[in-house]
């Protein structure tokens, strides 16, 4: 079902369908359902929108050879405002699209909304898009991004919003704290069931875990990833200083909270996670308890559920511990957690002093804790661990490092300890880790760690340290170029792979990894290649579709989340989406083998007819597909939307 990689992320709702029985695949090219939506030529172009200064790129996609055809670019007042022939043949794409051809017209650069239109041999016109500003387009990304962290509120301090969303999950206040179960791979459905029972830790004290949020389409609550969202928050919030928009600010604070609780300086206690995702069912035992995973409902309907198999998944959840009270923990957790801490200080260290002094305490007495001469293996991410494989930790000693040295120079600290002890960190990153080859994402959080040190490095004098300030940029370029090699061969110029999990994420990646780059140096070389990845996020690709909801006339509106699918407008019209959540992405055609199964007890159908709109696009290999019940394309979590915010705020903050 997967495998132990770090580019491999497979969100907590991966497993939601276990129990369910497996049906056909939804509509593949060449079916008759596929064919209705197969049209002779397409063209697709980035939906959300270009620069004035961006090399600008579509892609006409059809299925013949194109000999004579020429484009049109048209304004809202139908006059052609620009005119060009068709480009090269950029190769095949599928058997529906044997030919796709590049369409260049970066000479229009007037602000205002258009769309493309094609004409001789083949004839096609684009969804509408804008020639904007920066702060336009990278601004409403950030926004649109926040307001995704804020539908996945839990506890007490949700903000309604267009979803409804309602008070949940506020006995979590008092969670028993319990044993770590074992889990059990049962190849026969590929899920991970619980061992029974689950058994509370003998005189643990109650958790106070209220509040945090949702890590994906499901409700639980895990520290490993909520660091992760809290760090590009609050790097968003620095980057963009006084033009960061308020709401930022606030759900970096609410993240933050929450990992306030997560931590116990005076017990030396992590706490792992929130809730269990599987119950300890099989296909040959009944289960004596659920799990998250089990149930379709809206979080607040959890507080009335007075089943007793549900009493894990629901009212009584459980919390599970990185590491016994007052032991050493996983390194990876310790240096993203400790970095979340130490970025709040830095954000807070002018406004609010007290308040980071703190958080700097709190970074650096969990840094302290620290296993990193005998690491766990594999790594504690999550229960289970195959939620979420990791395989690397240096880099995020390296970035929770790095941040406290931040920390440490803003609030009159000695940083020194913290930068020598980063640049060890960084030299074991990119003497065992780089050769993997893969750039910012949940997994990987070298290429920030590296940026911000050159920055601390800078601060303190340039110190000579185990790796100098060239070869931590020279290291952010060696990702980037990853990509750029990549797009080089790709019919649409993606950097990312599309048989692989989380190439949304890793796409929006490298577009922050690029303007962290271009602002070290001041090399403008790779613009043109973080365009090209934005303008494929947001509907220059196969599908035609943008991967952020609410961003662009087509995006996922029949996602793998709960609460959008329970409360929202499963047609995508109005205003009941959740807005701003990433999904996924295009990936593996072996992970539907077997089909997307029926529909969970209390799943809304997608309102399709029995057509999958994306079919015809899909290759060979790969395919996307928007349906409630694709977790394997269409599920959002924390860190794809987070590496979205903080692509847009970077890129933003070099405009």
């Amino acid at each position: 079902m997967m495998s132990p990689s770090q580019w491999i992320s497979l969100p907590a709702a991966t497993v939601l369908f276990a129990s369910v029985a497996l049906g056909s695949l939804a509509a593949a090219p060449g079916d008759a359902a596929a064919s209705q939506l197969t049209p002779a030529a397409v063209v697709r172009v980035d939906q959300v929108g270009y620069l004035p200064t961006d090399a600008k790129h579509a892609y006409l996609m059809a299925n013949h050879r194109v000999r004579h055809a020429t484009w049109d670019i048209v304004n809202t007042a139908n006059h052609v405002v620009a005119h060009g022939a068709v480009g090269t043949n950029r190769g095949p794409w599928n058997s529906n699209y044997p030919d796709v051809y590049d369409i260049t017209f970066s000479g229009l650069g007037t602000l205002g909304t258009y769309r493309l239109d094609v004409h001789g041999d083949a004839t096609a016109e684009s969804p509408s898009f804008a020639i904007e500003s920066a702060a336009s387009l990278y601004g409403q990304v950030v926004r649109d991004g926040v307001n995704f962290y804020q539908v996945q509120r839990d506890g007490a301090d949700v903000i309604a919003g267009p979803l409804n969303r309602q008070p949940a999950h506020l006995g979590d206040a008092h969670a028993s704290v319990y044993q770590t179960p074992d889990f059990v791979d049962t190849t026969s459905d590929d899920s991970l069931v619980a061992g029974s029972p689950l058994v509370k830790i003998k005189g643990a004290p109650t958790v106070n875990a209220e509040g945090g949020w949702h890590d994906a389409g499901d409700y639980l609550k895990f520290t490993h990833t909520a660091a992760y969202g809290d760090v590009v928050l609050y790097a968003s919030v620095r980057a963009l200083g006084n033009s960061a928009p308020s709401t930022l600010k606030t759900e970096a604070a609410y993240g933050q909270s929450w990992l306030d609780k997560m931590w116990q300086p005076a017990t030396k206690t992590l706490y792992l996670q929130v809730g269990i995702g599987t119950g300890n069912g099989s296909d040959t035992t009944d289960p004596t308890f659920n799990g998250d995973h089990d149930l379709w409902r809206l979080p607040q309907a959890d507080a009335t559920d007075t089943d007793p198999l549900d009493r894990y998944a629901t009212a009584s959840r459980p919390v599970f511990e990185a590491a016994a009270p007052g032991h050493q923990i996983s390194p990876n957790l310790v240096g993203r957690v400790s970095a979340a801490f130490a970025l709040a200080a830095q954000v807070d260290a002018a406004i609010n002093p007290a308040r980071a002094q703190y958080e700097y305490f709190e970074a650096t007495s969990l840094y302290a804790t620290a296993n990193i001469s005998n690491p766990p293996s594999p790594l504690v991410t999550a229960d289970p661990e195959a939620y979420y494989p990791e395989t690397t930790w240096h880099d995020d000693m390296e970035l929770g490092a790095t941040e406290i040295a931040l920390a440490a120079q803003k609030l009159s600290h000695n940083a020194m300890p913290y930068l020598i002890a980063a640049a060890g960190f960084a030299k074991d990153y990119m003497a065992d880790d780089a050769a993997a080859g893969d750039t910012f994402n949940l997994y990987d959080t070298s290429a920030l760690a590296h940026t911000d040190l050159v920055h601390a490095i800078v601060a303190a004098g340039t110190p000579t340290l185990a790796v100098s300030k060239a070869a931590l940029i020279k290291d952010v370029r060696r990702q980037v170029e990853l990509g750029v090699t990549h797009a080089a061969g790709d019919t649409f110029r993606a950097a990312g792979d599309i048989n692989q999990f989380d190439v949304d994420s890793h796409t929006f990646g490298w577009i922050a990894v690029e303007a962290w780059y271009t602002e070290l140096t001041g090399d403008h070389r790779f613009d043109g290649f973080a365009a090209e990845q934005r303008d494929w996020l947001f509907g220059a690709n196969a599908w035609g579709t943008s991967f952020m909801v609410g961003e662009g006339s087509t995006f996922p509106d029949c996602m793998q989340h709960q609460v959008a699918n329970l409360s929202g407008n499963l047609h995508g019209v109005g205003p009941s989406i959740a807005v701003g959540a990433v999904v996924n992405g295009p990936n593996d055609n072996s992970n539907f083998e077997g089909g997307l199964g029926g529909l969970q007890d209390g799943m809304r159908k997608c309102p399709t007819n029995g057509v999958d709109k994306f079919a015809a696009f899909d290759t060979s290999t790969a395919s996307f597909v928007d349906d409630v019940r694709s977790w394997q394309t269409d599920e959002p979590a924390l860190d794809m939307t987070g590496a979205a915010i903080i692509a847009a705020a970077s890129q933003l903050a070099l405009h």
